[in-house]
C-alpha cells in the first residue's frame, strides 16, 4: 500500500496556543511541540508500516511548510517541505496512493470547542461551503484526494475535528488527542500517550482500508466563501471566474475539482493581499 500523509501541527497533543506553532517568531515552546509533532507523524507512519503499509509521502502542511524535524522520521519516506506549493495540503496527492492520513488537524473557522480553529488563512477565511457543504480544511483536502481516487483513512486531533471528519466520512479512523475547552484551552494526553494512540489508529485505520471510499463531490461544484472583510472580497472578484454574492462573499463554480481547489488556494492568497 502507498500512504500520502498530510500533516499539521494545531491538532498535536498539547498545543492551545498560536505561539506554540509559529516558526515565524519562535517562541520557546515551539522547538517542543515541533518535536512532538515529527513523534505523532512518525508514530503514524510506524502504525501503517505493522499493517503493511509500504511507501510514504509526508507532506508537511503547517505555516511555512517546514517544520517537521527530518532527521527523526524513518530515512526511506519521502517528504515535501517547502511553501506556495499549487495544491498546498495536498500536493502531489495524484501520484496513486491507495490511502491518506490527516496528523495534527485541526477544527474549521467558527467550530466551536476547537483548539486554534481556521480554515487555511484565519485572517481571510470566514467560512468555505462546497456545494453547501461547510467545510474545514480536512474536508477541502479530503475532496481532493477523492478526485484523484484516494480515500481519508486516518485523522488525530482534537475530538471536535475527528468527530467533525467522521461525520462526514464514517470510515475514517480517529485518533483524539485532545478535548478542546474552547479555542485556547484544552483537556490533553500526554505526548507518550498520543504517540501510542496515533500509532494503534494507524495500524487499524490500514487494516480496515478496504472499508474506505474516496470523498468526493459532483460536479457542478460551487465553492462559496465568506471574506473577513469586504476589501478582502473586492480583491478576489476581480480573479476570472468568481461572481461577487454579497457584501464579503464570493462564489466560483466549475466541474474539475483541482480547478476548485486552485481557486480556493487563489482566494486565500489574493485576499491575504487586502488584509
Amino acid at each position: 500500500m502507498r500512504l500520502y500523509v498530510s500533516s499539521d501541527m494545531e491538532g498535536v497533543a498539547g498545543i492551545t496556543a498560536w505561539q506554540q506553532v509559529d516558526a515565524r517568531a519562535p517562541h520557546p515552546e515551539y522547538a517542543i511541540f515541533r518535536r512532538s509533532y515529527t513523534q505523532e507523524v512518525r508514530a503514524a507512519i510506524e502504525g501503517a508500516r505493522e499493517a503493511g503499509a509500504g511507501d510514504v509521502l509526508v507532506n508537511d502542511s503547517h505555516g511555512p511548510m517546514r517544520n517537521l524535524l527530518l532527521d527523526e522520521l524513518p530515512s526511506d519516506i519521502r517528504v515535501i517541505f517547502g511553501n506556495r506549493k499549487p495544491y498546498s495540503m495536498v500536493q502531489d496527492a495524484d501520484r496513486g496512493f491507495d490511502g491518506a492520513f490527516f496528523v495534527g488537524y485541526h477544527g474549521g473557522a467558527g467550530d466551536a470547542n476547537a483548539v486554534l480553529c481556521h480554515t487555511y488563512t484565519p485572517s481571510v477565511i470566514y467560512e468555505a461551503r462546497l456545494n453547501g457543504v461547510p467545510c474545514s480544511e480536512a474536508t477541502i483536502n479530503a475532496g481532493l484526494l477523492g478526485h484523484y481516487g484516494v480515500p481519508l483513512l486516518l485523522v488525530t486531533g482534537d475530538r471536535t475535528t475527528v468527530e467533525g471528519v467522521q461525520a462526514q466520512m464514517p470510515w475514517v479512523r480517529g485518533a483524539i488527542v485532545k478535548e478542546s475547552i474552547g479555542s485556547f484551552a484544552a483537556d490533553s494526553i500526554s505526548p507518550p500517550a498520543a504517540q501510542r494512540l496515533i500509532r494503534d489508529a494507524a495500524r487499524d485505520a490500514i487494516a480496515r482500508a478496504q472499508d474506505a471510499k474516496p470523498y468526493r463531490f459532483e460536479p457542478p461544484i460551487s465553492l462559496d466563501v465568506q471574506l473577513v472583510s469586504a476589501g478582502q472580497a473586492d480583491l478576489v472578484a476581480t480573479i476570472p471566474g468568481f461572481e461577487r454574492t454579497g457584501g464579503r462573499s464570493v462564489r466560483f463554480t466549475h466541474d474539475d475539482y483541482a480547478v476548485v481547489f486552485k481557486a480556493f488556494a487563489a482566494t486565500w492568497r489574493m485576499g491575504a493581499l487586502a488584509s
